[in-house]
């Protein structure tokens, strides 16, 4: 079971930290966020052992990173933009781009950044 929280209403450039709790261990964790109206996309991952993937969009603002014993991953995200605004998903699976390489979901936590 993955739980996901953190997200709320952050002014544009603002920063918001996400956070996923796993139930038990995991191995490769993923971001993924779905904007009103927009398919579910990739926004990074990263493996048990700390390599990390970004979509192109988030590269340089949001960090990914994970705390192996609390079997929690974090999504820093910083300079955030009006579209960023979306539902925030973790899922835990490989540590793929692809939405079908992850066979556990969080419930999502809603970020909405305000221009």
């Amino acid at each position: 079971q993955l739980q996901a929280s953190g997200g709320g209403l952050v002014q544009a450039g603002g920063s918001l930290r996400l956070s996923c709790a796993a139930s038990g261990r995991t191995f490769g964790m993923g971001w993924f966020r779905q904007a009103p109206g927009k398919e579910r996309e990739f926004v990074g991952s990263i493996s048990w052992s700390y390599v990390t993937y970004y979509a192109d969009s988030v590269k340089g603002r949001f960090t990914i990173s994970r705390d192996n014993a609390k079997n929690t991953v974090y999504l820093q995200m910083n300079r955030l933009k009006p579209e960023d605004t979306a539902v925030y998903y973790c899922a835990a699976g490989t540590r793929g781009r692809f939405q079908y390489e992850y066979d556990l979901w969080g419930q999502g936590t809603l970020v909405t950044v305000s221009s």
